[in-house]
């Protein structure tokens, strides 16, 4: 229920425009000026990590719909759908496909407002009720603009923005220490795992111990116990980012066959990866659960008491493992580009003694819980301003106003 004093409005009536490029691809060129693509629009922000252009020349006939200012609103509209930002106040920007500009009426609506209101549970809930699509979901610009939202008074519009902003200022600083912890673990391991085959220059305090030069299969030993007639087994995957997961809760849907006899055990323990993505860093570490099941493209093996598992992993998650496995996996006679134990035990691995293995490890370890620390409060931080913002938005809750600007 909206609060007093509030309306329920379309889009439509307190936009002045709607921008819309989609429909035809922007004219990108090597250098010129920075085109903004549905990959820089983020939930909330503007990420220009990612760097294209459009030749300078083509600029004038490609904006010629409208060019964005500082007060616009950038919507995708599909892949992804309903992230939003505000425009950058500053600088030159082309706007690409998949992105809608949505210019708010200064005198009916906020820019601020109007963000919040696409970012919250409860504009995005009304957006995906008009979107389309079944393996990628969209919303045409027409069906965007009939989107009923509800609208409090100017005034209350700010002050919902103010309250609002707080929160994102808190979000942004607990952004800026996962940001900066994840630095620190990316240096640590930099100059305490070798980058490549060779021992690295900086060693922990008190170690000194030569590094061996093995290969994997000096310490590791290929495991192929089948799941047969057993039941109950988990079936697992392997992420690129987040190692083994459980299949079915990590996908959200069923990505295995339902005959899986021959389905290999994984214990607890116990290292494996697809023998066809390796080389995309796809390898993980067992500890989910006591056993669990994989793929028969899974190599799974297990390592010597020579070896410390957090050790071994870190430095098998490196880039430039990735690297070896992937010039080990065009090497590979297996014409299905595949990497085989035989060729995967092969691999040089240095290795330094057990005590400065685990050092390593838990040095990387303390580093890694402080992000880990970071990443729950972000996640409570977004939770609580989400929960806010259904509230504040939809008029549940309303906020106090000085007498001379109440209603």
């Amino acid at each position: 229920m909206n609060g007093e004093n509030w309306k329920t409005v379309r889009l439509s009536t307190v936009l002045e425009k709607i921008i819309d490029y989609r429909g035809k691809a922007p004219p990108k060129a090597e250098d010129g000026i920075r085109l903004i693509t549905a990959r820089n629009v983020r939930f909330g922000y503007l990420d220009l990590s990612h760097v294209e252009f459009i030749d300078e020349a083509k600029y004038e006939t490609w904006m010629n719909r409208g060019r964005p200012c500082g007060t616009d609103v950038l919507f995708t509209t599909e892949a992804p759908l309903a992230n939003a930002c505000i425009y950058p106040a500053d600088g030159k920007f082309a706007v690409g496909q998949r992105i809608i500009t949505l210019r708010p009426d200064p005198k009916k609506l906020d820019s601020n407002y109007l963000l919040n209101f696409l970012l919250s549970p409860f504009g995005q809930g009304l957006i995906d009720k008009r979107s389309s699509g079944t393996t990628a979901k969209g919303i045409k610009s027409k069906e965007f603009a009939k989107i009923e939202m509800p609208l409090p008074p100017l005034n209350e519009q700010w002050k919902v923005g103010t309250i609002l902003a707080t929160w994102d200022r808190a979000i942004e600083t607990v952004g800026a220490l996962i940001a900066n912890a994840r630095a620190q673990k990316q240096a640590l391991m930099q100059q305490l795992l070798p980058q490549g085959t060779t021992p690295p220059k900086k060693r922990l305090l008190g170690f000194s111990g030569e590094w061996r030069k093995i290969h994997i299969g000096d310490v590791a030993k290929e495991v192929s116990e089948r799941a047969g007639e057993k039941t109950g087994y988990p079936v697992l995957s392997c992420s690129k980012y987040d190692g083994m997961v459980e299949s079915l809760s990590y996908f959200k849907k069923k990505v295995y066959s339902d005959d899986t006899s021959n389905y290999k055990v994984m214990r607890r323990g116990t290292f494996g990866f697809p023998s066809n993505h390796v080389e995309e860093g796809s390898i993980g570490y067992q500890d989910l659960c006591d056993a669990g099941i994989v793929s028969p493209i899974y190599c799974v093996f297990a390592t010597s008491k020579e070896v410390d598992d957090g050790f071994l992993y870190k430095l098998l998650k490196t880039d430039r493992y990735r690297q070896i496995f992937a010039a080990a996996t065009n090497a590979s006679v297996d014409r299905r580009g595949s990497l085989r134990w035989k060729e995967f035990s092969r691999i040089p691995l240095p290795l330094p003694p057990l005590e400065e293995q685990r050092a390593i490890s838990e040095a990387v370890d303390a580093v890694a819980a402080t992000e880990t620390a970071y990443q729950a409060q972000l996640t409570a931080l977004r939770q609580e301003k989400a929960a806010l913002m259904q509230q504040l938005l939809t008029g549940k809750r309303r906020v106090k106003l000085p007498e001379n600007e109440a209603a």
